[in-house]
């Protein structure tokens, strides 16, 4: 059998990938956008296509040619703050990139399980009486990243009705892990904690707004739950992934310090203070256990040590 992953040299499709050699035996296809040698997974079961997903006709022709039985498409612009400058761009990368897996099926006729992934940021505007979020909470996106993600499940869920495809829905919240961009918060701490101690640059660390507190999950228990959605979840259905508990910037932070091997300072760059209009976000997955039985397994603090030796191995 066969799985196709887009985004496959990105965050959570290096992982994926990492996870499905592991535990399955499937032969696994990968698109990524641009070339890069040297081949990323050393297994001869991946095999990688050059491919921009924009293009309806060359996306057509990768799924005829291949005809996986799952497609987890991974590929998107995730990174929050660039939608507002850049939103359409956001859009076509998240919501045409999608269309075109959808049509590629359609116009090859086979049968493929198909994961949707868009965000728990399709809550958007939370009120404290909402948490923890379930799937039944209003969307209320705030941002254009917010928007493209509802889009991108409301139509995973009208392929689904309107032409039977069997389309699974995932709201994953903030996912973290070792190998993630720095523009992310945690991997921004690291990094700067691992540049401290090498001695390649001096102190402070900055950072930005310490108050908001995320539902903060494993890339690695993130990806066992998308690939557990896949096999036993409902076709047209909805699952948010998360941890179901949250933890402050702050308190984040404070662990890596408290990690560190080199005194730490820390101080805010105003250019990080990005406005924070929803404070707490926390997410219920109960949907998701009641179907599949998962449970994030790597505590925070083994997450956050695992980023923090990624950056040390990298710097």
């Amino acid at each position: 059998m066969r799985a196709l992953v887009t985004g496959a040299a990105g965050f959570a499709g290096g992982h994926l990938i990492d996870y499905l050699l592991a535990e399955t035996d499937l032969e696994i296809i990968g698109t990524i956008y641009r070339r890069q040698p040297p081949q990323p997974f050393e297994s001869k079961r991946v095999r990688l296509e050059q491919l921009d997903l924009r293009e309806e006709a060359a996306v057509a022709e990768v799924l005829a040619r291949w005809q996986p039985e799952f497609i987890i498409h991974l590929a998107a612009q995730s990174f929050v703050p660039i939608s507002w400058e850049h939103p359409w761009a956001t859009f076509e990368q998240n919501v045409r990139t999608q269309i075109n897996i959808f049509r590629g099926v359609l116009s090859a006729n086979f049968h493929a399980k198909i994961l949707v992934v868009s965000s728990g940021e399709v809550y958007g505007v939370i009120e404290p009486e909402d948490l923890p979020l379930d799937e039944d909470t209003p969307l209320r996106p705030y941002s254009p990243y917010g928007v493209s993600k509802v889009t991108q499940d409301l139509l995973g869920w009208q392929y689904h009705r309107s032409h039977d495809l069997d389309t699974v829905r995932v709201r994953p919240f903030n996912h973290i892990g070792p190998g993630q961009n720095e523009m992310f918060v945690t991997s921004s701490f690291a990094k700067q904690i691992a540049l401290i101690e090498a001695g390649r640059r001096e102190g402070p660390l900055f950072h930005g707004n310490l108050e908001a507190a995320r539902d903060f999950t494993d890339v690695r228990d993130i990806v066992r739950a998308y690939w557990a959605i896949l096999n036993q979840g409902e076709c047209g259905e909805v699952y948010n992934v998360g941890s179901g508990r949250c933890l402050s910037i702050a308190e984040v932070l404070n662990m890596f310090i408290d990690l560190a091997e080199a005194p730490i300072s820390t101080a805010v760059d105003p250019a990080l203070e990005r406005p924070t209009t929803i404070p707490r976000i926390v997410c219920d997955p109960g949907r998701l256990v009641a179907a599949t039985g998962w449970q994030p397994a790597i505590p925070i603090d083994q997450t956050l040590a695992d980023i923090l030796d990624d950056w040390r191995a990298r710097i």
